[in-house]
């Protein structure tokens, strides 16, 4: 496998494209990569980390992250009985009420 070859244009140091065979300043900018790449994982796990702890917070302060659910109007029972009885397709009772398809078949079975 070839090792990719990696520019910091405004650090110069950290230039790993072959100048020579300078193997010590390779060596160097490789070791000062990794310790950069080691600094940024471990700060994006604590952002994380935090995100996840306000989430939990947020909850139990009674903060819904969800998106309300919508009302079953009055007129769904007539359409699900037509529905029911085979008189209307599923789509066509969804485009009756104003919603997704998906949406009347979740309210038929109860979810």
């Amino acid at each position: 496998m070839k090792k990719a070859d990696i520019v910091v244009l405004d650090m110069p140091l950290l230039d790993t494209r072959a100048k020579g065979k300078d193997l010590t300043g390779t060596f160097i900018a490789d070791l000062v990569l990794q310790i950069l790449s080691y600094v940024a994982e471990t700060e994006r796990a604590n952002i994380r980390q935090r995100q996840k702890e306000g989430i939990a917070a947020a909850r139990m302060r009674g903060i819904q992250f969800e998106r309300p659910r919508k009302r079953i109007p009055n007129e769904f029972w007539n359409i699900k009985l037509c529905w029911e009885e085979g008189k209307i397709s599923s789509r066509q009772a969804a485009k009756q009420l104003n919603i997704a398809q998906n949406t009347f078949l979740r309210w038929v079975h109860g979810q």
